[in-house]
């Protein structure tokens, strides 16, 4: 694993980085159903757009974005108001160092802090790394969404994640 990376809570000023990271993940065809481009003007309204139940973090290392990752609702329904979906993306030029595992577990931990109890995952089926980095930060499979989504005229499966913040 790599040297700890610096996370802070995104500032508008990271909108291009988090933006381009976020293309980089949408070009392997495995992270998301989300088309690019995602320029930073556009990740900028994103930004605002988000409530305080909703936050995004970008690690850094040398004043550099190289991940960023985010919790939001997973649901509207006032039962399920203590889950939430988490996001993270790494930069190609930094995978495979631990970066990832660092920001899910920085989610873990201030998820809390936001009133969450329980993160929940949907991963593409093919994205292994993602599904690998999941479980090892204490996340299991609970099954999967069978053809959830169109991506690139092919139906996708989804593998549902889970884990539990108070048990």
């Amino acid at each position: 694993m790599s040297a700890p990376i610096a996370i802070r809570s995104a500032m508008e000023a990271d909108a291009g980085a988090i933006g381009a990271i976020y293309d980089e993940g949408i070009a392997t065809g495995n992270a998301t159903f989300a088309q690019g481009p995602h320029p930073a003007h556009e990740r900028r309204e994103w930004l605002r757009a988000r409530d305080e139940r909703a936050p995004v973090f970008v690690g850094l290392a040398a004043d550099r974005v190289l991940a960023w990752s985010a919790l939001a609702p997973f649901s509207g329904r006032e039962w399920y108001t203590g889950v939430a979906e988490y996001t993270v993306y790494v930069s190609a030029a930094a995978r495979r160092r631990g970066l990832g595992l660092q920001m899910l577990y920085h989610l873990v931990s201030a998820a809390p802090e936001y009133g969450y109890w329980k993160l929940v995952g949907m991963i593409l089926r093919e994205n292994t790394p993602g599904i690998a980095l999941a479980e090892k930060a204490g996340f299991r499979r609970v099954g999967t969404y069978s053809a959830h989504g169109l991506l690139g005229g092919e139906w996708r499966d989804v593998a549902l994640m889970e884990r539990h913040l108070r048990r």
